[in-house]
């Protein structure tokens, strides 16, 4: 079973505590239809653990079949520089099918972002942060998204409410 290599840091986007008994660890990829997906999965299980949960977010963009992935992940790590990240990972899962720059630029506006610093993610300016988390997405056996860890531990079970809940009992213990 494959293992997280990189422990949570403070550039991280985490929801939760550290003191949580459970970490839940996605990679994932902004265009990604199976990531649109999980978001629901995840908010639930969410609800449903409280505060025993620590959610974290890792960028995973697959540039190849997602061609404005790497963009979004820069809107995105461009508002979390202005503490909105978790309001741009709800507008651009909301949005997935509308991804192009001149969207993003729309939802960067949204989230309060100026011109500048529109132009600023939408060049590259946050690459070097996203493939931190790619890089350790493929160091941890990352090759498809979402991918999800469990404290630490690769999960490959069902993705939907139930089985996630379960697996996340079961490591609270």
């Amino acid at each position: 079973m494959a293992a997280l290599t990189r422990d949570i840091e403070p550039q991280d986007h985490v929801k939760g505590s550290a003191d949580a008994p459970v970490t839940l660890v996605e990679y994932g990829d902004f265009e990604c239809p199976y990531c649109g997906e999980t978001v629901g999965v995840i908010d639930s299980v969410q609800l449903l653990m409280g505060e025993r949960l620590r959610y974290v977010f890792r960028h995973f963009p697959l540039i190849e079949p997602h061609p404005h992935a790497l963009h979004a992940a820069g809107i995105a790590e461009a508002a979390s520089e202005i503490g909105r990240f978790w309001e741009a990972h709800r507008i651009l899962y909301d949005n997935q099918y509308a991804l192009d720059d001149r969207s993003l630029r729309n939802y960067g506006r949204r989230l309060g972002l100026s011109a500048e610093a529109i132009d600023a993610a939408l060049s590259g300016h946050y690459a070097g942060r996203i493939d931190v988390d790619f890089r350790s997405g493929i160091e941890s056996g990352v090759n498809a998204t979402p991918t999800l860890f469990i404290n630490g531990r690769r999960y490959d079970g069902r993705r939907d409410v139930r089985g996630v809940h379960a697996a996340l009992l079961a490591a609270a213990g």
